[in-house]
């Protein structure tokens, strides 16, 4: 029997650590073999299957315990660890048992192949907001048997539309001691005022009144985490566009897209005695007509 060194594959140095360090260690080491990021490669194909492996024993206190008596009184004087293709069984077999058991007539006797269940898919919806500070969100979902099981899933920041979040063994269950599958949740990110999303950059809307867009002014924006004072220049027309760097959506390698403030104009709805009369001066001496404008 080969056995596998499982702190090594989640890249811990020592197995004096906690469920908890053990959960953020297969987080990292999950999203950076994800088969979504790297697609057709085959090594991290079997990387995420010795991870998932590795997680499944150490994250269950009993189990840790019983693969670290064994670890330590096979190999604790050598410190060999034995990982790589080709291996025909893993210290998983301790615990899942031997293939074969001895038949009443004293014959040996084989196990049925056991058979991995089938993933299932789903799909949430989420807001901007909750997508770029993360969240927790439970889910209910359908058992092929017709219950209601509920999840909690942990959506981690700056997630990125589309993105799936794989739950471990949280899929059809498995035939014959096969392990069950996963559950795939796809994220979908809506638009939630007052956002747009499109790719890392952020939309939003900059109301202005008529006289600020004519004679210029400073302004304030809302981004989704502050607030910034902009310089809106003399002239500036409805529909015209303003770019603030850096305080879009993030992008996954810890920069961030660029917040976009749409400018549109809006026109009071009711005016005061002296609004008005300031107006209709205007409309006297001025020779601006935009329906004269050359385009």
């Amino acid at each position: 029997m080969v056995f596998k060194n499982y702190y090594k594959i989640l890249d811990l140095e020592t197995s004096h650590v906690s469920i908890d360090e053990i959960k953020v260690a297969y987080r990292q080491a999950a999203k950076k073999y994800h088969p979504d990021l790297n697609i057709g490669d085959k090594l991290a194909e079997e990387k995420i299957k010795d991870i998932n492996e590795a997680y499944r024993t150490l994250s269950v206190p009993a189990s840790k315990k019983k693969y670290d008596k064994i670890w330590n009184s096979r190999f604790r004087k050598s410190q060999k660890a034995f990982s790589g293709k080709g291996e025909k069984g893993t210290i998983l077999t301790m615990f899942l048992g031997d293939i074969e058991k001895e038949g009443k007539n004293g014959q040996a006797t084989s196990k049925k192949s056991s058979i991995k269940g089938e993933n299932i898919e789903t799909q949430i919806n989420i807001s901007i907001q909750e997508a770029f500070y993360g969240m927790e969100k439970t889910i209910a979902l359908r058992t092929p048997e017709g219950k209601i099981k509920n999840l909690l899933v942990t959506i981690p920041q700056g997630i990125q539309n589309g993105e799936k979040i794989r739950l471990i063994g949280q899929g059809k269950s498995g035939e014959n001691g096969g392990k069950n599958g996963d559950l795939l949740i796809k994220i979908n990110i809506e638009d939630s005022k007052p956002f747009k999303l499109k790719g890392y950059d952020l939309y939003t809307d900059l109301l202005l009144t008529p006289w600020e867009a004519a004679l210029g002014a400073r302004a304030s924006v809302t981004s989704i985490d502050d607030e910034t004072k902009i310089y809106i220049p003399q002239g500036i027309q409805s529909g015209e566009r303003i770019k603030i760097p850096g305080k879009g959506y993030k992008d996954g390698n810890g920069t961030r897209g660029d917040l976009i403030a749409e400018i549109k104009v809006v026109v009071p709805k009711q005016l005061s005695e002296q609004e008005k009369a300031i107006f209709e001066k205007l409309n006297e001496i001025s020779d601006f007509n935009p329906r004269n404008e050359k385009t």
